[in-house]
Formats: C-alpha cells, structure tokens, sequence
C-alpha cells in the first residue's frame, strides 16, 4: 500500500512517475524488441500495416522513426502493450478502476552522425495539444512511455518539466521542432521551469500527464534508443464526437485498444 501512496502522490505533484526497475520479464522485452525491427522492415506477422505514419518502411533511417499503432502489425508488440503491469503502475497513480490503451506510437531515435544531426529532437509539448479536438475537456488521459533499451542522458532520454501539469493548457510547443526552448512558454506567476530527466532500463517506464510539457534531445550514444509511447485512458473521460472519430476510433476493439486494468464501467466506454 506504501507503494501505492508513494506512486499517486509523485504522480500529482510532478506530474509524472518514473518506474526505474523492469516491469516486464525481459522475454517480452526481447520479443517486442525484434517485433520493432519487423515493423520497421515492413514485415507484419499479423496481417495488416499499422496506421499511417509519419515514418515508413524505406524512409531514411537516420531521422526519427515514429509509427502510428505498430501494435496492429506485430503480436509481439500487441503482447507487450496489454501487460497488466502497464495497468497496474497506472492504477497505483490515478486510482483508476479500468485503464484501457487507445492509441500507440513506435519511436525509434538513432543515435546521430556527423556535426550536423538529424531532426531527432522531439521538441517541448504537453500531449493535450494533439488530443484536444478528440477528447472532452476533463477527460483523464495520460502516456505510458515505455523503454526497450537503455535510456541515459546521453541517449536522448526524455526530460519532464516538474509540475507542469498544473499550468493548464500552456501555449507554446512542438513536438517536431528541434530549436523551441523554455523561453517559448508563457508560465503562470510564480511557476519556474525544473526538468527531470526519466532514466529508464530496458522494460522501465515512466507514466505522465496529459498536460505534463516534455521533450529530449538527440541520442550521442552509439545505439539506437527504442521505445513505445503507450497512450491510455482512464474511465474518467469521453471523446467528443463518439466513436470513431479519429484518434479515438479503435478504441472499441479490443484486440487494437486492450483494457489492461480493471473492466468495463456502467456498461459502456465513451
């Protein structure tokens, strides 16, 4: 229970949580490691693409790689993103009684060559900026980044300006820009600009909140940096327009957008 109390409370005063140990045996570390490289060659076991993407296979390797709900393509991939786990970590921040995941994004950041690297910043911006035409205001949403390699400083591990969360809806970010910087944000008075580093192993994950500014750099390591960011929900939220709008529109399939804490609430999603 101490556990618990210490996870909801770091959770709602930083706005995020780091889960600094493995979560996941390091068989599905490894299976969703080679489902990536799949995915990332074109090869789907389960039949279909994922979704649209801002990279595809072919694309040039050296710039990030982010594809839209790899999850579709690959079973090793689905296995990982419905760990109760997952559920489990995001149940002990938020109380939740059912999380469900409704969307996923493969991020893939090589490390950089010459003196001129590639767009592989991912650049400071809190996720409500993207969710905000889908969701109803007050909807309770949050990402699950999950680590399937060593994420350092000198990787490109991302980085959570502390107490953000509790900004509001702050102007000012990009998730693709590789030059916005703190001056870009208007802060509220008396708040201050504190960043934290989520130093993860692979099968670590950090969980934040939707209005929780975030961003990291390029990767200086000799490796690729992998990851999922694992988009969830909670009961406590509704999108705007119904199903199938969108971001929201798989969200009730159940092989593609998996509860993975808890269980259907009142008899229907929103």
């Amino acid at each position: 229970m101490q556990l618990v109390s210490d996870t909801a409370q770091s959770y709602a005063k930083n706005g995020f949580h780091i889960f600094s140990e493995p979560i996941v045996d390091n068989k599905s570390v490894q299976d969703a490691l080679a489902g990536m490289d799949n995915v990332r060659a074109g090869k789907y076991d389960l039949g279909r693409s994922p979704e649209e993407s801002p990279w595809n296979p072919g694309d040039d390797v050296g710039q990030l790689c982010k594809i839209e709900q790899p999850q579709m393509a690959d079973r090793a991939i689905a296995e990982l993103i419905r760990s109760p786990e997952i559920g489990d970590c995001v149940a002990a921040a938020t109380a939740a009684q059912m999380v469900q995941v409704w969307w996923v994004q493969l991020l893939f950041k090589p490390p950089v060559s010459g003196n001129a690297p590639a767009a592989t910043k991912v650049g400071w911006h809190h996720d409500w900026t993207y969710w905000k035409n889908f969701w109803q205001d007050g909807s309770e949403l949050l990402t699950a980044w999950f680590a399937l390699s060593d994420v350092n400083e000198s990787s490109g591990a991302m980085k959570f300006v502390v107490g953000s969360h509790q900004w509001e809806d702050v102007d000012g970010g990009d998730f693709y820009s590789q030059q916005n910087t703190p001056d870009d944000f208007i802060l509220p008075p008396g708040k201050s600009w504190d960043e934290k580093f989520a130093l993860l192993p692979p099968g670590g994950m950090s969980i934040h909140h939707k209005l929780t500014v975030h961003g990291s750099g390029w990767n200086f390591s000799s490796v690729p940096r992998r990851s999922f960011a694992i988009h969830l929900r909670t009961e406590k939220s509704a999108s705007i327009n119904g199903r199938g709008e969108d971001l929201t529109r798989y969200i009730d399939d159940m092989d593609i957008c998996p509860i993975i804490y808890g269980k259907q609430v009142d008899g229907a999603f929103a």
